[in-house]
């Protein structure tokens, strides 16, 4: 579809009229319309225009200028919207309509909201609800930017330039005026930036001196102590919410529902990969939920009948939109017991593709750290698969294709690509013990077996044991943890692949052992928070397991020493804040974000916690 012109806009208006001028509703859907389709100065010219539609089209932004004053009701479903600020230009707008535009987030509908004052409808339903939502929101962000302006105003030097300091406020306000649910963020800083462009008028710019002087050392004192002489205070997590939210039937009653993984949504932040949000996604029973862990609110919710869903995974994917645009699009994959392996865009709220990956269950997933769209499923069946998801088409369905399968001689556990080279082995714990795999793309077989087979010493995992822990710590030393021995294994990557022979199974090089439950029991899964140099593991008491184990990643110790005790260790507080009789909880994960802000744990008694540092 070229431009648009006047002819194609009487024949698809009503009433028919030979005046654009007297049009009063406009139906230009499905048309393959693209933003700059949109000519301001012939649309301009319906001046009695009330209803336009532009459902199904490829429009990624609305022009600001189209001069429609008296449009009441508006169809932009289906497209590719990526921002809405340009609906301001409609202020008598009643109804809108905006699903199916997968680039719009839940930050985009308060928006709207903000912008759009007389609305009714949205997506048609009532508005009420979110503009209520929005003037709650709103009003807690005035006091909040007043206050840090009064606050950055104390702080002012005498000096300072006018000009130069309303930038930085702005700046300053964007960055640390925070409030609501992580999801909300983008929504709280472009509100944040327009009241801080419009400081408030009670509060003088250019303050005096002697009032300057006279906040300064509070403003100073304030987030404590600093300098080289002040010692970094150790870690404490408080509990911040206790969560049911994947009971059959949503039954309070439900406490026999097992929770088995969760993550957290990765971070939009240039340039730090490895980043994670306060959004957190958990998986048991029939059940996918999104938690923000700030709120404790769950944010979105996938429920597939007859599943149970026994791991989950995200990746961030870089779409380009038909006018050559990126977008970043933050992907879930569940799955379970079933063999399949849905992939849902958590934001829109809908499952965009299905892959039938295996017969049997699936143990496991994970994404490469490298290849946003290469994910591995691991099988009840003993084999691990490679796919490639891709990316998205036109219709937002995927169309994933199998690059590797790995065969295993036990059922495979827990998946952990090898951190110095991602994309060139894996390492699997499994029933059977801890197996690495070759899976470079560059290599002839489609089909492999498992290059090397590790074996750890009597002192940590006998040959042949179970691991059902794995993960790296940072770029050389992995955790690992079978069950019946009491410990956590540290062993380093370079130096037990670097004296692995031509022979397999390769025995480890072990740096360090740390105390852990001496239970029986299997399948409590430990996770590493890399960027602070903590494990973290469950245990079938009900708690959380906390290691800092930086100094032995900084300096290793010249021999192996007795097991290092937790620095930490979290017991399930007793009653639960849920009311709940539960007499005994095992911890089946704990995952923390990668700043160690928020700590989520998730039990075998249908029961999330959520702790948060203090």
């Amino acid at each position: 579809m070229g431009p648009l012109t006047a002819r194609l806009l009487m024949q698809r208006g009503r009433p028919k009229s030979d005046r654009l001028g007297k049009i009063r509703s406009l139906d230009l859907s499905r048309l393959n319309l693209l933003s700059e389709h949109l000519d301001p100065k012939l649309l301009s010219r319906l001046k009695q225009l009330q209803e336009l539609d532009l459902s199904y089209n490829l429009l990624e932004a609305l022009p600001p200028n189209l001069g429609l004053p008296h449009l009441r009701i508006l169809r932009c479903a289906n497209n590719q919207l990526g921002d809405v600020t340009a609906l301001s230009q409609f202020p008598q707008l009643e109804e809108l309509s905006l699903e199916g535009n997968p680039f719009l987030t839940v930050s985009d509908n308060l928006k709207v909201s903000f912008l759009l004052p007389k609305l009714r409808k949205v997506n048609g339903k009532d508005a009420s609800s979110t503009c209520t939502q929005m003037e709650n929101l709103n009003r807690e962000l005035t006091n909040r930017v007043t206050a840090h302006w009064e606050k950055f105003m104390a702080a002012l030097g005498p000096g300072k330039e006018t000009k130069k300091a309303q930038a930085d406020f702005v700046k300053s306000a964007v960055k640390d005026v925070c409030y609501g649910p992580d999801s909300l963020r983008e929504f709280t800083q472009w509100r944040a930036r327009l009241m801080s462009l419009k400081r408030p008028d009670d509060v003088p710019l250019n303050l005096p001196s002697t009032k300057r002087a006279c906040n300064s050392p509070s403003a100073q004192m304030e987030g404590g102590p600093s300098g080289p002489d002040s010692s970094q205070p150790a870690l404490q997590l408080e509990p911040l919410h206790f969560l049911q939210c994947h009971s059959r039937n949503n039954s309070p009653q439900d406490l026999k529902t097992q929770l088995w993984a969760c993550a957290f949504e990765p971070a939009w932040e240039e340039g730090h990969s490895g980043a994670t949000s306060q959004t957190v996604a958990t998986c048991g029973g029939e059940a996918v939920c999104v938690i923000d862990c700030q709120t404790g609110i769950v944010l979105h919710k996938y429920k597939a009948p007859g599943e149970e869903f026994f791991s989950v995974a995200w990746t961030a994917l870089t779409v380009v939109t038909q006018a050559g645009h990126k977008k970043r699009w933050n992907v879930l994959a569940a799955a379970g017991l079933r063999g399949l392996v849905r992939l849902l865009h958590v934001r829109a709220g809908f499952c965009c593709g299905v892959i039938r990956a295996h017969k049997k269950a699936i143990a496991t997933l994970c994404f490469s750290p490298i290849h946003e769209t290469h994910l591995f499923t691991a099988s009840y069946d003993k084999r691990i698969i490679l796919w490639d998801i891709g990316v998205p088409n036109r219709d937002y369905e995927f169309q994933a294709s199998q690059l590797l399968t790995l065969d295993s001689t036990s059922i495979p556990l827990r998946l952990c690509p090898v951190a110095p080279c991602p994309d060139a082995y894996l390492l699997a714990g499994c029933e059977g013990g801890c197996c690495c795999w070759d899976v470079r793309l560059d290599q002839p077989q489609k089909r492999r077996v498992c290059e090397v087979e590790f074996v750890f010493s009597a002192g940590s995992q006998a040959p042949g044991r179970r691991v059902d822990g794995l993960a790296f710590v940072n770029e050389d030393v992995v955790a690992s943890k079978g069950s019946g021995l009491g410990t956590i294994c540290l062993w380093s990557w370079s130096q037990t692949w670097a004296g692995r022979g031509s022979q397999s199974p390769v025995a480890v090089v072990v740096l360090a052992q740390l105390q852990w439950s001496s239970t029986e029991l299997a399948y409590f899964s430990l996770s590493t928070c890399p960027e602070k140099g903590v494990v973290l593991c469950g245990d079938e008491e009900g708690s959380v397991w906390i290691y800092d184990v930086e100094h032995i990643l900084k300096q290793p110790p010249p021999q192996l020493a007795a097991p290092q005790a937790p620095v930490q260790i979290l017991k399930w507080p007793q009653p639960l804040a849920l009311g709940q009789p539960v007499t005994k909880t095992m911890v089946n994960t704990v995952v923390a974000n990668s700043d160690l802000t928020y700590l989520t744990a998730l039990t075998d008694s249908n029961i999330i916690a959520v702790w948060r540092r203090c």
